[in-house]
């Protein structure tokens, strides 16, 4: 068949050429299909909407195929193929397909992303279902093949038993009205099963675009994207609030036991009830989905079984967490302590092992008692360090908590409101900066909400910080400056050797102390009377509740007791006295004592005063109290300084004889050892019994102390200078150096013969010994030694070359003995005081004759006369001073080599 024929066939006149136009105008119609095997009619051409393709020398050049563009497609240059269109409408059509190239590719860049976004979420919806419905079909199928079998194992056994007619099973499909509620329901729990996990997807997607298109919009924009303030939110969420993480816990919980039986209910045929227990026994035990059967309830199982792992993982970390931050809480001490009547320790020094001594043994007798102990320390550090301490607590609980002293929930923490004494240690170190801290301590403490009960003992370090400490505690506030203490019995231990025992007696616990005690029984009794009505105890004097519970010691003898007084006496225990009936005394008549004869003297009193007749006639016709001959001078020795130098400088001045010289040997130069004395408010132009004398150098250096006159001294004190104060083990170093180096170079400064003498009398050491030579230097002259830390007490009491003063743990007594019974504040104060009554030794032969018989009782009204009170005794063949004896009414035979311990009035 021929193409060039005019009159082309059926089969050669089809409009087959692509695109046609039933194609580009699709019919409204689309069943009616547009092919045709009629002759064509030929049109002419339309140049506004079609383009014609001509092939030159082709035998198809009578066939022609129109195409219709559309306005807004781009119209691109093909090589090869001619184009029937004018010169101008072609420049235009290129125009406009460069112009619609550009805003093409401008919108195209912008929902790119958008477009991939949304076909990557729809396709991953439709994927889900599809997979869903496709499983859920083949379940079905196979779920109907079981039962079928099931119905078919039925009937051969109704056959069997002849029971009823054969049952047809080649269609044995039930009626799909019966089924079909309960197949749509658990497809809809499929299908929300797989939203619900699909939404975290989802949102997820959706906050990280959003970030994005914003960030994309305003590159210069510094706004937090939503996911960091997402993420922040539930950080501050959990971190704020307590019970966040358990709460997140059970919520994730739930939701996986919720979805877990939806999911278990649209692949099994177990109801909604029995899918959710099932789901919870997944979680619970995640071996129990080895019994599952079938694809599906498998997939499901496995699933919520491996949510079950991460939810009891994360149940595990918390429960860890919690017991492990309440482990370490209990560790580092930040538990509260539920306690009352309770001492509370604030604070941490060298003094708290001396004090925890003293508080064991005071609540002994009470069966033991609960000590505090809050400092800036780790709780095992202070467990540690408490434990290593050498000394039975007696029952005592000692609790150590981590805190600062400084902030109320700290304080409230070791119930501070209700204990019954606080002490504050002040701190190691420089003495304005621990007043300072106990200031703010203080400070502290007054605010309490609910209050004190007890009162607040203080440890200061400067004499000048007490009146603001007491301005700021008021009425709560005991203060004890350990300086000043520790200076006053170096004093008076250097005036009367064998003293620093008799305090160490006084103030610890361990032996006789002060105790104040009302005893109705005893009002309307002179003085003189109840100091012999107590056979376990020394009065001592009086708490006057007529003038304000002020506390008299050593009150006359005519003083008669009131109602609502209390009486002041030394005992062994607040509760091991009592008063008893009046003993028979022997009269106790005052002994003849050869007296130095007194010289004629000229007095004149400037001023009247109310009891000037009490200074002018002697009080009821006694003796006056002036037994012992005038004072003579003294020459004393200071080796070291300290920074409350010019205090004991005055109290110096006012206990010795005029004439007295006060040697001065440190590192300190001379011009400013003045300048801090007039500094600390010394003057020493006004100094009217003692003469300083400055000498510089090293108290450690063998020459610069043999440049002194050593042998010429009546006493040297050893302090602990200022320069190692705040190191224990290196001041107590320097002094015992010092101190051994002293009585080296006194021995060898002794006269031989009185040597050899001093020898013969003491047998504790071999003849020509060191430490013989060094006891033969110490009856010449008293050494007091400043020790800061109690082991070094052992070496000198062994040695017994020096009469010694441990500072720390007579300061933790006093502590102890304040915090037990604030007004023993008052007796202290009164005994360590310039002026007032003050604790003495006094030889034997002003109450007794050799060998002469008496019993205590009587010794103490032969003191009275002379307006003191015995409260002890040390005989010559013994160590150690007896305080408070046994047995007073008991008649012994004493010795002039005997001492007595008494209560007087300064001299």
């Amino acid at each position: 068949m021929s193409l060039d024929s005019e009159s082309p066939s059926p089969s050669q006149s089809r409009d087959w050429f692509f695109p046609s136009p039933s194609f580009i105008h699709p019919n409204p119609n689309p069943n009616l299909r547009r092919f045709s095997t009629r002759p064509r009619v030929s049109r002419p051409p339309k140049p506004s909407s079609y383009q014609s393709f001509s092939h030159s020398g082709s035998k198809y050049a009578g066939i022609r195929r129109r195409v219709e563009f559309d306005r807004r497609t781009e119209s691109l240059p093909i090589s090869g193929v001619a184009r029937p269109v004018s010169g101008q409408k072609s420049n235009v059509s290129v125009k406009k397909s460069d112009v619609s190239l550009d805003v093409s590719g401008e919108k195209r860049c912008a929902g790119a992303s958008a477009g991939r976004w949304r076909t990557a979420v729809l396709a991953t919806i439709f994927t889900t279902l599809l997979a869903s419905l496709l499983y859920k079909n083949f379940s079905l199928h196979n779920q109907i093949n079981a039962l079928q079998d099931h119905i078919y194992e039925l009937n051969m056994r109704l056959q069997t038993c002849n029971i009823s007619d054969y049952v047809d099973t080649t269609n044995p499909t039930p009626p799909e009205s019966d089924h079909l509620p309960d197949r749509n329901l658990k497809n809809m729990a499929l299908i929300i099963t797989f939203t619900i996990l699909s939404c975290p997807f989802l949102i997820f997607k959706y906050i990280d675009h959003v970030s994005k298109s914003r960030r994309s919009a305003d590159n210069t924009s510094e706004e937090v994207s939503l996911n960091k303030q997402l993420a922040y939110r539930v950080d501050l969420f959990l971190s704020v609030h307590p019970y966040a993480k358990p709460l997140a816990l059970l919520v994730a919980t739930l939701l996986l036991i919720s979805l877990g039986g939806l999911a278990l209910f649209g692949v099994t045929v177990d109801s909604l009830a029995d899918c959710l227990w099932l789901s919870w026994t997944y979680i619970a035990d995640s071996g129990n989905h080895a019994n599952s059967e079938g694809i599906g309830p498998k997939l499901v199982s496995v699933s919520i079984s491996f949510g079950g792992m991460l939810i009891f993982a994360m149940m595990l970390g918390l429960v860890s967490d919690a017991i492990s931050e309440k482990l370490d809480s209990l560790r580092k001490g930040r538990s509260e302590v539920v306690e009352q009547n309770h001492t509370l320790i604030l604070g941490w020094s060298d003094k708290l092992g001396s004090l925890l001594n003293q508080l064991s043994i005071a609540n002994e007798s009470l069966g033991g008692g609960i000590v505090v102990v809050m400092a800036e320390r780790d709780k095992e550090e202070m467990e540690l360090d408490i434990a290593k301490m050498e000394f039975d607590f007696r029952g005592t609980s000692v609790i150590c908590r981590s805190g600062s002293p400084l902030i109320l929930a700290d304080l409230k923490k070791v119930s501070v409101s209700k204990a019954r004494a606080i002490i504050v240690l002040a701190e190691d170190g420089n003495a304005d900066q621990s007043d300072a801290r106990a200031l703010r301590t203080v400070l502290s403490l007054t605010g309490v909400k609910e209050g004190l009960r007890g009162h607040i003992v203080v440890e200061l370090s400067d004499l000048d910080n007490e009146v603001l400490v007491k301005l700021v505690g008021g009425d709560l506030v005991e203060t004890v400056v350990a300086h000043d203490v520790i200076g006053r019995l170096m004093i008076q231990c250097a005036r009367q050797p064998g003293l620093a025992q008799i305090w160490e007696d006084i103030l610890g616990f361990e032996n006789c102390e002060f105790y104040i005690k009302r005893w109705p029984e005893l009002d309307g009794m002179q003085f003189e009377d109840v100091l012999i009505s107590f056979p376990d105890a020394i009065p001592c004097g009086i708490k006057a509740a007529a003038y304000g519970g002020k506390i008299i010691l050593n009150p006359d003898d005519s003083y008669v007791l009131q109602e609502g007084d209390e009486v002041l006496v030394i005992a062994e225990d607040d509760d091991t006295y009592a008063p008893a009936a009046l003993p028979m005394v022997k009269e106790a008549s005052l002994i003849h004592i050869a007296r130095p004869a007194r010289k004629p003297q000229k007095i004149l009193l400037c001023g009247w005063r109310r009891d000037i007749d009490d200074m002018i006639v002697v009080w009821r016709g006694k003796l006056p109290r002036n037994f012992i001959g005038p004072k003579s001078a003294e020459k004393i020795l200071f080796c070291g300084w300290r920074r409350d130098m010019e205090d004991m400088i005055m109290v110096l001045d006012a206990f010795l004889a005029n004439g007295s010289e006060l040697w001065m040997f440190n590192e300190v130069p001379e011009k400013e050892r003045e300048k801090k004395l007039i500094d600390g408010g010394l003057d020493i132009t006004r100094l009217f019994n003692i003469t300083l004398v400055n000498r510089e150098g090293n108290a450690v250096i063998r020459r610069h102390l043999e440049s002194l006159p050593l042998e010429s001294f009546d006493s040297i004190l050893i302090l602990a200078d200022e320069s190692v104060e705040d190191s224990a083990i290196q001041a107590d170093s320097r002094s015992l150096a010092t101190l051994l180096l002293i009585r080296d170079i006194q021995a060898k400064r002794l006269p031989y013969r009185e040597a050899m003498v001093t020898q013969g009398q003491r047998g504790s050491f071999s003849q020509g010994s060191w430490i013989g030579e060094m006891q033969q230097a110490s009856d010449k002259s008293v050494i007091i030694s400043e020790i800061l830390d109690p082991r070094t007490k052992n070496l000198l009491s062994m040695s017994k070359i020096s009469d010694y003063v441990l500072s720390n743990e007579l300061v933790s007594m006093a502590l102890a003995m304040v915090s037990e019974d604030r007004q023993i504040n008052d007796v202290l104060e009164e005994l360590f005081a310039e002026e007032g009554n003050e604790m003495q030794i006094r030889q034997a032969n002003l109450y007794l004759h050799e060998g002469e018989e008496l019993s205590f009782y009587e010794i103490i009204l032969r003191a009275r006369q002379r307006r003191e009170i015995v409260i002890g005794y040390r005989l010559s063949s013994a160590e150690r001073a007896i305080i408070n004896p046994p047995d007073k009414n008991q008649r012994q035979r004493w010795s002039l080599k005997d001492v007595f311990v008494v209560i007087a009035e300064k001299e």
